[in-house]
């Protein structure tokens, strides 16, 4: 039988999976770094054509690959974790206690490094808040059968958006689980604390739900080559329905449209709505996802996709370790030179957020690399695995 067909080990798989992570975390590092230095050039959801330069376009579209990605690919972890148990409740128990994590996380360490205010008067509930909140409802859909959580994930990312249109007031009971759920919007918790639910969970469930489902395309029953086929195909068929979706101009997106110029004319056809994710927003993201990983197992061996798999291997280090440097360059920043941009210090060009992105990507290597390497030596720490 010829290699390639057989299946490889399973470190192999995970080292795809890692290489996958990592790349996310770059496009993440850059858009945070926009967030820090270019907030003078903030945009909205979805962003405004005619007024949004094509650096800054490309660059924040690159990054909505990242919460995609990065919540299919827990849900496909969850999968893996489960065969090295002995239960499904082992894999709950595991779900239900890294989902809470993650939100405490969100409302201490990750909300801080974000304002540094303490004690905060707002509270950003964003993608680790969404993360966990998807596991802890993962936790309760692993019992299904596996064609009824495809199905169950297909119909929440699929209709969703029918959904739009529903809001309730502030004095309704349904306001604060609705803004949780689907709402993007404010929660009045105190005359000094305000909730923002930026990543409204919903649309998520039903991404950690389909990568917890395509689980068994990377276990050893499944060869290399069948796996490949299967990331291909879904990968296609999602793109191919975002393609047939946005042709017909409708349905949970706001129309995009023809410009004298080819290149706003494709950033029109690009421009797509992420808070919350509609559903071309993660046929797309998850449809260039799936084939991304596919290419990174066929190349995984490559010297130069090894530092990928270092950031993929430590994720959450990663996570906060960026958050804290970029506060305080930024506050650095405005110690040496002032606010330069009205209320903000910044970049005058986009150029500049690119090369402060792969100086900090190259910088923050060595610390990531060695956390890493310590997760894989030390597998008796157990909270290593938190990270």
């Amino acid at each position: 039988m010829p290699l390639s067909t057989t299946a490889p080990p399973l470190s192999a798989r995970l080292q795809s999976i890692d290489a996958l992570r990592g790349l996310i975390i770059l496009l993440m590092l850059l858009d945070h770094v926009r967030e820090t230095f270019y907030l003078h050039m903030q945009v909205p959801d979805p962003m405004p054509i005619e007024t949004t330069e094509p650096a800054l376009f490309f660059s924040r579209s690159l990054a909505h690959l990242c919460a995609p990605l990065f919540i299919f690919l827990s849900g496909l972890s969850a999968f893996l974790y489960g065969q090295k148990q002995q239960s499904k409740a082992d894999v709950a128990r595991f779900l239900c206690t890294r989902g809470l994590f993650l939100v405490a996380l969100e409302f201490t360490l990750v909300n801080f490094a974000w304002t540094f205010e303490f004690p905060p008067s707002v509270i950003y509930l964003q993608v680790i808040w969404a993360i966990g909140l998807s596991m802890l409802a993962l936790s309760v859909l692993i019992w299904l059968p596996r064609a009824l959580l495809v199905a169950l994930g297909l119909l929440i990312i699929g209709g969703h958006n029918l959904l739009d249109s529903l809001s309730f007031a502030k004095e309704s009971f349904w306001h604060i689980p609705w803004a949780v759920l689907h709402d993007r919007g404010w929660i009045e918790l105190s005359e000094s604390l305000r909730l923002r639910t930026s990543y409204p969970v919903l649309p998520w469930i039903g991404v950690i739900a389909l990568g917890y489902a395509a689980g068994p395309w990377f276990t050893h029953a499944t060869s290399a080559t069948q796996r490949r086929r299967y990331l291909l195909r879904s990968g296609l068929l999602a793109l191919g329905l975002f393609m047939l979706l946005r042709l017909l101009n409708g349905y949970g997106e706001q129309p995009w449209q023809p410009y004298d110029s080819t290149l706003l004319t494709l950033m029109s056809v690009l421009n797509i709505t992420k808070y919350p994710p509609s559903l071309l927003f993660l046929a797309l993201t998850l449809g260039l996802g799936l084939l991304i990983l596919r290419s990174l197992e066929r190349v995984q061996a490559r010297a130069w996709v090894r530092p990928l798999i270092a950031f993929g291997g430590a994720p959450m280090f990663f996570y906060l370790l960026h958050l804290y440097v970029l506060k305080l360059l930024y506050l650095a920043a405005v110690a040496i030179w002032g606010l330069n941009q009205g209320a903000f210090f910044g970049f005058d060009q986009f150029a500049w957020v690119w090369l402060c992105t792969a100086l900090l990507a190259v910088a923050l290597y060595p610390a990531t690399r060695w956390f890493a390497a310590l997760k894989v030596r030390r597998r008796d720490l157990t909270w290593l695995k938190y990270f």
